[in-house]
């Protein structure tokens, strides 16, 4: 039988065309979906690995936050004795700052754990940022059990507002997703950012309302510093769910989706257009 040999060799060449290649943002969120079974194992090894070796295991989730907030009580209670609550209000700014400031940071060393396995084979090069975040997020829940139990002590009554709280871990979830793709982004291209970036973090929180009340950032530059924090949105959220117990307005949910949602677009476009070349530079 004759073979046409022309015919066969254009059946085995592929050709790739540029030009059609879909936005790199797209091809990285399909990318993700299909290596969602390596998503899991990646959150399971993080989960694991973080309790392994340790003498309290799961509880040290529980018992570092509380930790700092006895601490700040101690310390600050006297001059913030006008704050309602205060213990209550220390914690809830902790146990949102101590998951957002501790996954980020994660997100930069897990690009370099696995930047040996970028080399190798392809995964989504974003993978290794969403699965830190995820077991954050993990760790988030846990550390509510401290919440319930210090609002069980002051006298915290659990509103009918907590019943929103899994849309507020999506928006934080988001918001320090779009955070760790951005600082991861640029630690590969500039080291020293590993290096900067506890540094930021620490001027961010004294930016923040976690431990110092809103009456005293509302008195500087007429409350500007809460205004163009972002973090702010998302502190100020759960402490309306969870501490005063009401459903807040319209205006708090868009600004608080914008800030989040803004910044993980924007971190998800910045990371996807720079991950071809983070093998270059890992």
């Amino acid at each position: 039988m004759a073979v046409n040999y022309t015919t066969l060799k254009e059946f085995m060449t592929t050709i790739y065309d540029s030009a059609k290649r879909k936005h790199p943002a797209v091809e990285e969120l399909v990318s993700l979906w299909k290596y969602r079974d390596l998503i899991y194992q990646l959150v399971r090894r993080d989960i694991v690995a973080r309790y392994k070796r340790s003498v309290l295991g799961v509880a040290w989730t529980m018992l570092n936050p509380l930790g700092t907030m006895l601490i700040m009580v101690v310390v600050f209670s006297r001059v913030f004795r006008g704050t309602e609550n205060y213990a209550a209000y220390v914690l809830t700014g902790i146990i949102c700052w101590t998951m957002f400031s501790q996954s980020t940071s994660m997100a930069m060393n897990s690009m370099v754990w696995g930047s040996q396995l970028i080399k190798q084979i392809y995964v989504p090069r974003s993978s290794f940022v969403v699965s830190t975040i995820m077991a954050s997020m993990v760790n988030f829940v846990l550390s509510l059990v401290p919440l319930f139990l210090i609002f069980a002590i002051t006298g915290v009554q659990l509103k009918s507002s907590a019943l929103l709280l899994p849309v507020f871990m999506l928006l934080l979830f988001s918001f320090s997703l779009g955070i760790a793709l951005l600082i991861s982004t640029l630690a590969v291209f500039f080291p020293d950012v590993a290096d900067l970036y506890p540094v930021v973090l620490t001027a961010w929180m004294y930016l923040t309302p976690i431990i110092m009340p809103l009456e005293f950032y509302r008195e500087i530059l007429d409350g500007l510093l809460l205004y163009i924090n972002p973090f702010y949105y998302i502190v100020n959220l759960f402490r309306i769910l969870m501490l005063d117990g009401f459903v807040p307005h319209l205006q708090t949910w868009v600004a608080t989706a914008v800030s989040s949602f803004g910044v993980l677009i924007i971190g998800w476009i910045f990371f996807c257009l720079k991950a071809d070349d983070f093998a270059y530079h890992i």
